[in-house]
This record gives structure tokens, C-alpha cells and sequence, in this order.
């Protein structure tokens, strides 16, 4: 409930005009959606069940603010509730090394869920978080989990095509935890909303079996009862609140002019004249902040209530084992020398872990039965252990980032590796949050084979391996999948796992030199080695068949093979310079662009165009990934430098 509205008016100006003052110190930033959103953020602030002293209290209510650029509002509101966000870190907005940057990062401010910025990643976040205390509340019982997800977002969210993908997925789901607030205020940089968008979004999210609230965004008394409506839905809730941009400025109130851009000094001081608002920049009565502090003593009470429900409850075994996963506890499988494609192996290592950890789980893009991810015998979740994602990539890889952020569970997600094109923004994201959280991508080369161009990546592999904070691991084999996986459980980034749709050889059982959990090992190693071969995957046994024929030219070769690009060059030099002999020429073979590997090759074997549709075979040696032609190119490279 509601205090008096007169006390409302002030936490909503209080909000309002923090927000305007941030954006005008910095110079820089977006003042409209804040100031347009402050009245429903106050009414909000009466609903929100959190503890500001225990940011990371598991039962806490999430929310997500999806339109990054309006920062201001959830600085404000962090600091107003009693975050460990001071004024001065308000006063720092957008600042170096600040705790309150441009866009909300989750790891740089207490408080916030997820790193939002793109539109409709943090739309989709919000649908992984309710999807992850769903299926925390079917494992462990509403007396642990019974929280709410919240979701703060406007119009550009909604005209992201991620949001369509993700509230399907919601409504399918019937994620009755789930509520949107839709800050619909008709505008956009450019100008009106109806240039560009003319949609009926009730209609929409009712279609996708939602449930849709509308009401007036600054009448607080509408506000009220539609978040205690929302509460007590069965179905997903879209809240559409009518708003005006920049709510409260002199001359800029619904302006697209008031989006993007400092609202000015003079605007601002007219703003609060006309609000009758203390015209110092940064003021917050006492009265507005002891109110929203509330959530200090609430939110410790809400903690303490919670921790005796756990401690009465049989479920708290289970509970210790998601928040503590023992890894050790895996048994992988053993396997033998026989080809095998590593889709399949690694198939049986993720059926593996699963049945050891209880917060392992996933699904793929409509494609489990070819990307071998199917958890067998494990059930569909949320109580089962299988996701079935449907068609929806771009909203598949943003819900698994949620859910490896929620706190409880360790997911992945997968499709052919082509279409990690469609996920690279929330594989961005993943990085910047460092989410434990994996991407299997399969059919990862040419061996895709007839299925042509379209489904063959070239490219991808080069851009991932440029991603900060990401590790993309291609086996050769099972073995170095097993290894793959034990390390990126260690990791705390997400990884990715690039596998074969064909069978592979089996590589040698141990090491020549090195070790594949630092990314890159020797394979084979040669006395009097002039060359060295770098591959990784399904070329690394092309590389061990050039090896040979080499060698039966006197000419020795060590092989290296590279599982994990990313891991090898965080080694130290003396690591790298023990695995690719400087004294050697370094030949880097890859069925993709491949031109990463300059780093450490003279030369590379790789793909300089798209591929064909034909089978794996022809089109390998369609486009040079023959031993005979590494070879030739060896010999040739060492006959120019005896020049």
C-alpha cells in the first residue's frame, strides 16, 4: 500500500530530478526515459521485495531495467534504497573507473541483476530469470523460491525482434512470475513512435498468452493496484503504462529532443521552479529517502523469515548441492580409440554431468537430436533438466545468461554452429558479466558438407576467439573434450564448445609435451623438428597425416594441437615458446578463416572464401585441407628460407 500521495509526489521528483542532475554533471546521457518512468519507479519501490544489505540474497525479487540507457533512474533508485551506492557516485555518472557507468554493469554496482544496453537483451534476461525460479520453485518448493521477476522497458525493446522470441517463450512457458513494465510514451530519437511503429501490443503479448494491464504511467493510485494485480497472475503479466518522456521538464516534456541529450541548466532550473523542487543539484529530502530506506528494514526482515523456511525444509540438502556443485563428483566417460565426431562425445560427457550436478541443464534451438544434447531420462524443465528453447536463438542464448546469473543453476544452450551469428550479442554480454554459462555449436566446418554455404562457417570461430573473456573450445577428440570440459567448469566465463558433425580419429593418449588444459599442448613431437603444426579439431589429424609425410622426407615436424585458442595465449611466453619451437616454421591449419593464428604462423591453411554444398570429403579437398598439401606448402616455406 501506498504512503500519502503527497509523500509520492516527493520520492517521484526526488528520483526525477537525481536523475536530470546526473545526466547534466556528466554532460552526457539520457534524462527522458527517467524522469518520464520516475512516478511508476516510486510506486514500484512499495511492491519490490529485496534486501539492500544482501544484494545477493537468493530469494530476492529480480529487476531488470532493459533500457540501459536510462542509468540515471536505477542509480537513483540504488542509492535512495540504501545500495552501496553513495551520492558522490552519483555525482561520478558516466565517469572513469565510477561505480555508475553509462549503462548499468552488473559486476561494477551492487544491486544491478544484469548488464543491460543492447535493446531487448535485458527484455529476454528478465523471461531467463523467471524461467530459472520457476524451476528453482518446482525442485525446491515455494517456501525457498515464491519471488517475483520485474522488467522495466520501452519501446525500443519492444520493436527488438529478441522480445518476440522471448515473451513467446514466456507464454509457452506461463513464467506467472514474470511482470513487464512497458514505459509506452510514443517516442523515439527520431522523433513520434508512429514514424516507425504502428503495432498493437496488447493485442501482441495477448496472442502470445499474456496477461496485459494498461493503465495511465503517472497516476500513482492506477500504479498501485496494477502491480498487486500483476502479483497474483497465472500467466505472465505486461504491464503498459502510459507515460510522457522527460515527465516534469519546463519545455521538454514529451520531446524527442529530451532522449538522448543533458536537458540543459536553464531547463532544469525552470523544471524545478515549476515543481516548487529545491533548486540544488543532488537534493533529496529526508522524508523521500527515509521512506525508500524502508527497504533496509523490510528487506531484512524478508531475509530472516526466508532463512528459517530453509532451515524447516526438507529441501535444504538439495539446496546446498545447487549452490555448491562438486565438480569432482562427475564420472566421465572413458573412451576408446575408435572415430568418433565430437558432437556425440560430447554428448556423453554433458548426460554425464548432469547426472552428477542437479543444477546442470539445458536445451538447444530445435536441434537437440542433432546436436546430441538431449539429457536422457532427465524430463523437460523447469522440474526436468531438458529446455526445449523451439526456434528462438536470439532469445535462447539471453534466457541462459539469465539463468547462469540467477544463482542457482550452471546452463547451456546450443544450435549449429552457423547460427552463433544470431547469438553473438548475448554472447557479448556473457563475457562483459563473466556468466559461467556454455554454448555448444555444432557442425562446425566444412564437414557440414551437402548442406552447403549457408550452413558452413567460416567466420565465426575468428570472431569468437577476438571475444574478450570467452573461451571457444574445438576438440579433436573425446578425450580432449573431457579436458575441454573440466577446465571450463573451473572458468569463471562462458564457454563455448565448437564440435564435429563426423567422426574423428582418436589422438594419442598422452601428451608429447605440455597440456591441453592450457589451451594448447604438443601432440607429437620431433628430435630435429623444422616444422611445426598448429591445428585445432577435425585438422588435427590432417596435421598428424602431413606430420608422416614429412617425415618420410626427412624432414621432422612437431603437431601441436590448440583445443582452446583463447586459454593458449594467456600462457606465459616460456609455455608457448615450449610448445611452437621459434626455431621451427609454424604452419596453422584450419577449416575456417583462420586468420587469428598469424599470431604465432608464417603461414596458414585456411578458408578464403564461403564453402560448397557437396560431402565433407570433396570439399576438403576442394579447398586445400589435404596432408599433401600441408606438406608441399612446408616444403615450400622451407626451401624460401634456405634461400
Amino acid at each position: 500500500m501506498l504512503p500519502d500521495r503527497a509523500i509520492v509526489e516527493e520520492i517521484s521528483n526526488t528520483i526525477r530530478f537525481l536523475a536530470a542532475d546526473m545526466v547534466q554533471k556528466a554532460n552526457s546521457g539520457h534524462p527522458g526515459m527517467p524522469m518520464g518512468l520516475a512516478d511508476a519507479a516510486s510506486a514500484f519501490s512499495f511492491h519490490f521485495r529485496h534486501n539492500p544489505n544482501n544484494p545477493q540474497w537468493l530469494n530476492r525479487d529480480r529487476v531488470v531495467f532493459s533500457g540501459g540507457h536510462g542509468s540515471a533512474l536505477v542509480y537513483s533508485l540504488l542509492h535512495l534504497w540504501g545500495y552501496p551506492l553513495t551520492l558522490d557516485d552519483l555525482k561520478a555518472f558516466r565517469q572513469l573507473d565510477s561505480k555508475t557507468p553509462g549503462h548499468p554493469e552488473r559486476d561494477c554496482t551492487k544491486g544491478v541483476e544484469v548488464t543491460t544496453g543492447p535493446l531487448g537483451q535485458g527484455f529476454a534476461n528478465a523471461v531467463g530469470f523467471a524461467f530459472a525460479a520457476k524451476r528453482g520453485r518446482a525442485l525446491l518448493g515455494e517456501a525457498i523460491i515464491d519471488h517475483k521477476i520485474w522488467c522495466f522497458c520501452g519501446d525500443g525493446d519492444i520493436m527488438e525482434g529478441i522480445s518476440y522470441e522471448a515473451a513467446s517463450f514466456a507464454g509457452h512457458n506461463a513464467l506467472d512470475n514474470l511482470i513487464v513494465i512497458y514505459d509506452s510514451n510514443d517516442v523515439t530519437i527520431d522523433g513520434a513512435l508512429d514514424i516507425c511503429f504502428s503495432e498493437d501490443v496488447a493485442a501482441r503479448f495477448r496472442a502470445q498468452r499474456w496477461d496485459v494491464i494498461e493503465t495511465d504511467g503517472h497516476d500513482f493510485e492506477r500504479l498501485d493496484r496494477a502491480f498487486s494485480e500483476a502479483r497474483n497472475q497465472t500467466k505472465p503479466t505486461i504491464i503498459i503504462a502510459k507515460t510522457k518522456i522527460a515527465k516534469g521538464a519546463a519545455s521538454l516534456e514529451g520531446s524527442p529532443k529530451s532522449h538522448g541529450a543533458p536537458l540543459g541548466k536553464s531547463e532544469i532550473a525552470a523544471s524545478k521552479l515549476k515543481a516548487r523542487w529545491n533548486a540544488e543539484p543532488f537534493y533529496i529530502p529526508q522524508t523521500a529517502l527515509a521512506w525508500l530506506r524502508t527497504a533496509l528494514e523490510k528487506g531484512e526482515l524478508y531475509e530472516r523469515e526466508w532463512n528459517d523456511r530453509v532451515l524447516r525444509s526438507d529441501k535444504k540438502p538439495l539446496l546446498d548441492k545447487l549452490l555448491n556443485p562438486d565438480f569432482n563428483s562427475i564420472q566421465y566417460p572413458v573412451f576408446d580409440d575408435s572415430p568418433k565426431a565430437t558432437r556425440d562425445t560430447n554428448g556423453e560427457i554433458i548426460n554425464a554431468i548432469a547426472k552428477a550436478l542437479p543444477g546442470f541443464f539445458g536445451g538447444s534451438a530445435d536441434l537437440a537430436g542433432s546436436n546430441k544434447t538431449e539429457l536422457k531420462g532427465l524430463g523437460v524443465a523447469p522440474l526436468g533438466a531438458n529446455i526445449r528453447f523451439g526456434i528462438r536463438e536470439h532469445a535462447m542464448s539471453a534466457i541462459t545468461n539469465a539463468i547462469a546469473l540467477y544463482g542457482l543453476f550452471i546452463p547451456f544452450d546450443s544450435t549449429f554452429f552457423v547460427f552463433s551469428d544470431y547469438q553473438k550479442p548475448a554472447a557479448r554480454v556473457a563475457a562483459l558479466t563473466s556468466a559461467k554459462r556454455f554454448f555448444i555449436w555444432t557442425h562446425d566446418s566444412l564437414g557440414v558438407g551437402e548442406d552447403g554455404a549457408t550452413h558452413q562457417p567460416v567466420e565465426q570461430l575468428s570472431t569468437l576467439r577476438a571475444l574478450p573473456n570467452f573461451y571457444a573450445f574445438r576438440p579433436a577428440d573425446g578425450r580432449e573434450n573431457i579436458v575441454a570440459w573440466k577446465t571450463a567448469l573451473t572458468l569463471d566465463a562462458p564457454s563455448a564448445f565448437v564440435l564435429s558433425r563426423q567422426a574423428l580419429p582418436a589422438l594419442p593418449s598422452s601428451a608429447a609435451k605440455g597440456d591441453p588444459s592450457k589451451g594448447g599442448y604438443l601432440i607429437s613431437l620431433s628430435k630435429q623438428a623444422r616444422i611445426t603444426l598448429i591445428a585445432s579439431g577435425s585438422e588435427v589429424a590432417l596435421a598428424l597425416a602431413a606430420k608422416d609425410i614429412l617425415q618420410n622426407d626427412k624432414i621432422g615436424a612437431n603437431v601441436v594441437s590448440v583445443p582452446c585458442f583463447d586459454l593458449f595465449v594467456e600462457q606465459d611466453e616460456s609455455y608457448i615458446e615450449t610448445i611452437i619451437d621459434p626455431d621451427t616454421i609454424a604452419i596453422a591449419i584450419e577449416a575456417a578463416s583462420g586468420i587469428e593464428w598469424f599470431r604465432f604462423a608464417e603461414a596458414v591453411v585456411g578458408m578464403e572464401s564461403f564453402g560448397a554444398s557437396a560431402s565433407a570429403d570433396r570439399l576438403f579437398d576442394r579447398f586445400g585441407f589435404t596432408p599433401d598439401r600441408v606438406a608441399e606448402l612446408a616444403k615450400s616455406l622451407l626451401a624460401e628460407s634456405s634461400v
